[in-house]
Parts: structure tokens; C-alpha cells; sequence
């Protein structure tokens, strides 16, 4: 019979569980692995020390600990946990990527507050479940800025502007006392529609409710005038700053380098007073964007050189950047001598490198090493790597690896295992995982997941349940989908003059096709456009046509 108040002595033991925030996952798996002894002789924790553990679970994605501590709950007599409880319950799953398990612990609240509700709806936000974070939204007996700057956010970075400012407009005239997190959500929906005039609106209310001195807000005025392409506006408004941190310099750096202009992000960067690991970051940054990996790289060795220690997304950025194996090996090289620990982007951007310059066998290495799995940017990147290489089951089984260490697969997950489907020719199984992935995993199919499923479909010429497909899709095809569409279009010629005038009306161009290869550790890179420009052009069709000559005579021989 479970003991709903432990004795003095296991209370002491139950303390000793007690984490501190900055735990371990190898500590909070530890201590939560002692909680089966207590489970047996139902003993029940202490509340304060169950909602530590709790949060913790959710801070560091831990499943399957979270779920072990609910186990202790229900054993111990507690099917039902208060209210506290009960929300650190909700936190925890849809950390964890679980919105379905979340909504279980709601629904058989016996009493829900404030913190229940927004819970629930910044937990579906965050999934990218909008249409379900709506129904709670308009469900709320209560709602205060919390509630509404979630949803304003949400919208934004999901890329329904017009919704965003519907509810920014409604919070403004709802009598709520609005804050500095209300205009953030509002300047994302200026990034995300690339609109001026509503930038300049949001810069001006702003300024007028005496926010512009908060250096988050500058600084994202100042980012959604450059992504808005408006530099001089947004130089205007750094020079009007009040207070200029780095963080500040380093906002416009990167505005400079995202419109290409590299020469005025140099400039910036030499004016600033004290150049941060951040700041050099910002600028290698633009390099790898622009695509001047040499420069970025080049620029590592400045920073090396000054003693000025690299982060680790440095690292990435220049990794990303190493077109050449020769290049990556040096960087790894270095990060291996002076001891800096990776984290799970660099490890991914590793696994990327190794496997963009031909070296699966050194990616699968790179992974196999990798000490904490707990992250799914890291099986991501070893994913993708798989799939490059054409190793679609090879993929799959991966996935099926990482779901039973209880890693939970997220929207990038599901983009390369559909991409690793597609390449491989695996259509039952791409199909599948793109239908289920709401209902399994609370993710909502956005432009890139149709993409791949429409490049799946098409290479696999399924061409009547490719349509279906388009016909059913809750948005309008973007740029992406359209080159998507015109890729696999070869076996319908009728309808791809059609598609391009649709483009061509819509201003949507197709990508550019580029190859490169790599001479004496240099990458060569080049177009069709290229033609007669390129410096190594008599070289180029030298090779060519000693190719062409070489296919006519195999095709002679054979006949």
C-alpha cells in the first residue's frame, strides 16, 4: 500500500536526489535511476525535489527519465498530480517533443491555472502545432501577454505574417499591459515578410513606447531592416543607439555580410572597440554565406593568430566553409590540439564535412565516437550524411536507433529521412514517415517536408498521387517547391511550359545548377552560365571533348 507520507529517513535519501540546474545528463540519469527502490516500497518523493527533476528532464530532453519519474508518481498512489506537478509534467513532454502525452496530463487536471494554459499553448507553438495551440488559445478562461506574445511569435516564425499581426493588433486592443516581448514576436513578422513600410511601423512604435533602449529590440530593428535590405535604415538606427555592446556591432556586421556587402562588414568589424569570439564569428559567418570559404578560413587563422579563442560555432561556420578534405582535416586537427570539447553542431558539421568531401567512413567514425547521442542535431547530420551517399535503409536504420535511445526525431529529422527515402528509391517507407509524423511525433509537414515528398513521388513517377499532394497542401508552393516540381516534371513535358509561366508570373527563378571539383586541394566551381568566361575554359573543353570522343567510340564498339 503506497505511503503518502514518508518517514523522516527516506526524505533525507530523497533529498540526496536533489540536482542542481546545471546537472549533468549522466548525473539526472543517475539520480533518477535510484527512484526504483523508493517506487517499490512506495515511497513518494518530495514535491520540491520531483518538480527539479522534472524540469530538468525537459531542459536536457530527457524522455525517458521524465517518463520513469511519472511512472513513481502513479505507483506511489498519485495518478492524478496537483497542479504544480502536473504543469512540470506538461513541460517536460513537450520539451521532449511528446505533445500527445502532454495533452493526457492536462486533460485529467482537476484544476488548471494560468501557467496550465500557456503551457499547453507555448508547448504546441514550439512543435509548429499552431492549429492546436488556436483551440487552446480560444479555450482559456484567462489570457495575459504571456498568452498573447506566444501566439504572435508563433505565427511569425512560422511564416503567417498576417496572423501575427492580427493577434498583435488584438493584444493592443485587449487592455493588456504589452512588453518588450510583444514587439519581438512583431519585428519576427517584419523579418518574415521582408516588408519595409511595416518595419518602419514597428521601428516607430517602438521608439514611441520607450523600448528602443533595450538592446535585444535595437538589435532586432536593426536585423529586420537588413533582411529587409534596407542597410542605410538600419546603420541609421545603430548610429541612434543609445548603447552600443557588442552584441549590438556584431547585429550589423552581419546585416552587411547577408546583403553581401562584405567590404562594409570588414569596416564595421575594424571599428569595433573590442573585438569579442562573437564578432570574428559574425564575420566568418558572412564569408561562408557568401560563399568565400577561403576568406573565412583565412580569417580563422587572423583570429588564431591574435589569441583570440574560437567558439565552437566558429568552428561550424568553418567547417561548413571546407570544400576541401584537406582543409576540414586541418580545423579538426586544430580543435583536437588545443583540447576544444565539440558540442553537437560541431560534431554534426564534422559528420558533414567528412561526408561532403567523399569520406562517409570518417563521418560514420566521427559519429561512432561521439560520446552524448542525446542530441538529434547530431543524428540528423549522420542521417543526411547516409542519405547523400545513396544509403537509404542504411538511413532508416539509424532513425530506428535513435528512437530506441528514446530520442525524440524532430522537423529536421524527418526533412533528411524523407530526402534519404527519396534518393534511394523508397517510396512505402518515405510515404509513411511523412504521414504519420504528426500523429506520431506532433510535426506539422511544412514547405520543405512536401518538397521532399513531392521529389519522392516524382522520381518514383507517381505522378497522380504527386498532384493529389500539391492539391491538398495547406499553403501555396514556394520557390522551393516549384524547382521541386520542375525537376520531376521530364516525363509530363505538356505541363512544364505551363509551370514555368506560372514561375515566371510569380517572379520565381530557378536554382542555379553548380559543379565543382577538387585539383591539388583546390575546389574548382562552375556553371553552365559560365560558357566562354571561366579563367580555365580551353582546359575545361579540352576534357570534354576527349570525354565525348571516348563515349563515341564505347557506343561504336558496343554496336
Amino acid at each position: 500500500m503506497p505511503i503518502s507520507n514518508p518517514t523522516k529517513r527516506p526524505i533525507s535519501v530523497a533529498r540526496s536526489f536533489f540536482l542542481s540546474r546545471h546537472a549533468s545528463r549522466e548525473e539526472l540519469s543517475q539520480a533518477v535511476s535510484r527512484l526504483e527502490p523508493l517506487t517499490k516500497q512506495g515511497i513518494r518523493l518530495p514535491f520540491e525535489v520531483l518538480a527539479s527533476l522534472l524540469h530538468r528532464c525537459g531542459e536536457t530532453r530527457s524522455l525517458k527519465q521524465g517518463r520513469w519519474i511519472h511512472r513513481h508518481l502513479k505507483i506511489t498512489g498519485f495518478k492524478r498530480p496537483n497542479t504544480l506537478l502536473s504543469n512540470h509534467l506538461i513541460g517536460m513532454y513537450m520539451k521532449c517533443g511528446r505533445p500527445i502525452d502532454a495533452c493526457k496530463v492536462f486533460d485529467r487536471m482537476l484544476t488548471r491555472n494560468l501557467y496550465s494554459w500557456n503551457n499547453m499553448v507555448s508547448g504546441f507553438v514550439k512543435s509548429g502545432m499552431l492549429v492546436r495551440a488556436r483551440e487552446v488559445f480560444d479555450g482559456m478562461p484567462e489570457r495575459d501577454v504571456v498568452s498573447w506574445n506566444t501566439m504572435v511569435v508563433g505565427y511569425a516564425r512560422n511564416g503567417n505574417v498576417n496572423e501575427a499581426l492580427w493577434f498583435y493588433r488584438e493584444l493592443r486592443r485587449s487592455g493588456i499591459k504589452y512588453n518588450e516581448f510583444s514587439f519581438a514576436g512583431m519585428l519576427t513578422a517584419c523579418v518574415k515578410s521582408r516588408e519595409v513600410q511595416l518595419t518602419r511601423q514597428a521601428h516607430g512604435q517602438v521608439m514611441v513606447s520607450g523600448f528602443l533602449s533595450n538592446v535585444v529590440l535595437s538589435c532586432s530593428v536593426i536585423d529586420a531592416y537588413a533582411k529587409c535590405g534596407e542597410m542605410e535604415s538600419a546603420k541609421r538606427c545603430f548610429d541612434e543607439s543609445a548603447v552600443k555592446d557588442s552584441y549590438i556591432w556584431t547585429t550589423l556586421i552581419s546585416g552587411y555580410a547577408r546583403a553581401g556587402d562584405m567590404e562594409a562588414a570588414k569596416e564595421v568589424f575594424s571599428e569595433l572597440p573590442e573585438k569579442d569570439p562573437v564578432s570574428w564569428a559574425a564575420l566568418i559567418a558572412g564569408y561562408v554565406r557568401q560563399g568565400l570559404g577561403e576568406q573565412a578560413l583565412e580569417l580563422l587563422r587572423k583570429m588564431i593568430a591574435f589569441r583570440v579563442k574560437p567558439e565552437k560555432f566558429t568552428f561550424s561556420s568553418c567547417l561548413c566553409a571546407s570544400a576541401s578534405l584537406g582543409h576540414g582535416k586541418q580545423i579538426h586537427g586544430y580543435m583536437i590540439r588545443t583540447n576544444v570539447g565539440p558540442n553537437a553542431v560541431v560534431i554534426s558539421s564534422l559528420i558533414d564535412m567528412y561526408s561532403r568531401s567523399g569520406s562517409l567512413e570518417a563521418s560514420e567514425l566521427v559519429f561512432d565516437l561521439c560520446g552524448d547521442k542525446q542530441d538529434c542535431v547530431v543524428w540528423n547530420a549522420m542521417i543526411s550524411a547516409l542519405a547523400q551517399h545513396g544509403l537509404g535503409h542504411k538511413a532508416l536504420r539509424v532513425l530506428d536507433d535513435m528512437i530506441k535511445l528514446t530520442v525524440v526525431p524532430d522537423r529536421t529529422t524527418l526533412v533528411v529521412i524523407l530526402s534519404a527515402c527519396s534518393h534511394s528509391g523508397l517510396v512505402e517507407e518515405g510515404v509513411r514517415w511523412f504521414d504519420s509524423m504528426t500523429a506520431d511525433y506532433g510535426i506539422v509537414p511544412d514547405q520543405e517536408h512536401y518538397a521532399c515528398l513531392i521529389d519522392l513521388l516524382g522520381r518514383a513517377g507517381c505522378f497522380k498521387e504527386l498532384m493529389s499532394r500539391i492539391e491538398k497542401m495547406p499553403f501555396r508552393p514556394d520557390e522551393h517547391i516549384w524547382n521541386v516540381i520542375l525537376g520531376v516534371s521530364e516525363n509530363i513535358w505538356e505541363s512544364v511550359e505551363e509551370l514555368r509561366g506560372i514561375m515566371k508570373k510569380r517572379k520565381v527563378n530557378k536554382e542555379k545548377a553548380l559543379s565543382w571539383i577538387e585539383i591539388e586541394q583546390k575546389v574548382e566551381t562552375f556553371t553552365v552560365s559560365d560558357g566562354w568566361h571561366h579563367r580555365r575554359k580551353e582546359e575545361i573543353y579540352s576534357v570534354l571533348h576527349n570525354l565525348a570522343v571516348l563515349m563515341e567510340k564505347e557506343e561504336v564498339s558496343r554496336t
